[in-house]
């Protein structure tokens, strides 16, 4: 069992980081008060392979495991959670398109996607339907040249902004085997959005309802198979579970690196404040809590690039920990900057209000321990 990294991958974490620090951690505040991330930065992220990480080499991808994934979303997130979580959301479309589309949609879509002069959004979660996703309304009703699509999707990250968006619908009868998924080009008739949303944290990535009126979508943008949608769907959870955790771990990491700096030149009482016993214990506590999520995350991908049986089990096992532990630490590290936590030029507040969504999305640490006590009780 060997737990290191290899030269390849420890160069993919150190050029991703590097990239972060020089191209993104500079901004991060600037694009959250804006709002928005600009559209020139994606194609720089692809230059780097980072626009397919997981599409396969023969359709132009990266075509990396889901362990070298993890590794670029933690380097990136030490510069922008908000920035680093986006990108995987674009990362799962290429992938699924990949995956699931046929060889005309492939070539159509694909090259541009990896370059990432074109940005894909992901449209499951509605209104009415979260947790419960099989639950979803938006009805896609079939046509002699395609489909008419009407609904309503909420919390999508990059409405108004993408030039695409994968859409989960329903083609068939209720549950998840009528759901088919739809890719949706910006611009198609009918196709809308709702106001900006004004959310607690990853306020820089532009979040809005996609409504869709009658929005006509070519036979041609089915994705894979009718009635196959929902599982196509819950395929690229397990990824995305790990990305997400990914990021929490990379935020909390730099929050604690920020952290001992902060604490090395901060006195009280007649001395730095890192040389308190009691707040060296909680260093340890957060260094501790970290490594071991960092080795859980690992495990959790190394399980899901075998094949292993107990993947889906070990990915919600890790969304769970890691990013619970992330929050945790984030918010100690705020604490131990005292006043100075609370403001935005120490960069502490941002991540801890970046970082409590990711208990949320990606189906919520609630479910990830009812997909974990479904698997012990089955295996019982």
């Amino acid at each position: 069992m060997d737990f290191a990294l290899s030269e390849e991958q420890s160069a993919i974490f150190d050029m991703a980081r590097g990239f972060g620090a020089d191209n993104i951690a500079p901004h991060a505040r600037a694009w959250e008060q804006a709002g928005s991330i600009p559209k020139e930065l994606w194609p720089e992220l692809a230059a780097l392979g980072f626009g397919g990480l997981y599409v396969s080499e023969d359709s132009g991808g990266s075509g990396l495991s889901r362990l070298d994934a993890t590794l670029v979303f933690e380097a990136l997130s030490m510069a922008c959670p908000s920035v680093a979580a986006f990108l995987s959301i674009h990362n799962m479309c290429a992938a699924m398109i990949d995956k699931f589309g046929d060889e005309g949609m492939k070539a159509r879509l694909l090259p541009r996607a990896i370059s990432m002069e074109t940005f894909i959004s992901y449209c499951l979660t509605e209104p009415g339907s979260g947790s419960d996703a099989a639950a979803l309304k938006t009805r896609a009703d079939r046509t002699n040249e395609g489909y008419t699509v009407t609904g309503t999707k909420a919390f999508i990250s990059g409405g108004g902004y993408s030039d695409g968006y994968i859409v989960m619908c329903r083609t068939g009868e209720d549950g998840p085997r009528g759901i088919s998924a739809l890719y949706v080009e910006d611009g198609a008739d009918g196709l809308s959005f709702g106001g900006l949303e004004d959310k607690m944290g990853w306020r820089s990535q532009p979040t809005r309802q996609v409504q869709l009126d009658g929005c006509f979508v070519p036979s041609a943008n089915l994705i894979g198979e009718e009635g196959h949608g929902f599982r196509y769907a819950m395929a690229g959870l397990d990824g995305g579970r790990l990305n997400i955790a990914a990021c929490s771990l990379g935020a909390a990491q730099a929050a604690l690196d920020a952290t001992l700096a902060y604490m090395g030149e901060r006195k009280a009482f007649g001395k730095t404040i890192d040389q308190f016993q009691a707040l060296q214990f909680r260093l340890a506590d957060m260094e501790i809590e970290l490594q071991a999520a960092r080795v859980f995350l690992r495990q959790a991908a190394w399980k899901l690039d075998t094949g292993a049986p107990d993947a889906t089990q070990a990915c919600a096992m890790a969304k769970k920990f890691v990013t619970e532990a992330g929050s945790r630490v984030a918010d100690q590290c705020l604490q131990l900057h005292g006043g100075y936590g609370y403001l935005a030029d120490y960069g502490v507040e941002k991540l801890v209000r970046d970082l409590r969504v990711h208990q949320i999305l990606e189906g919520t640490n609630e479910i990830m321990r009812l997909i974990v006590a479904r698997q012990m009780l089955a295996a019982r």
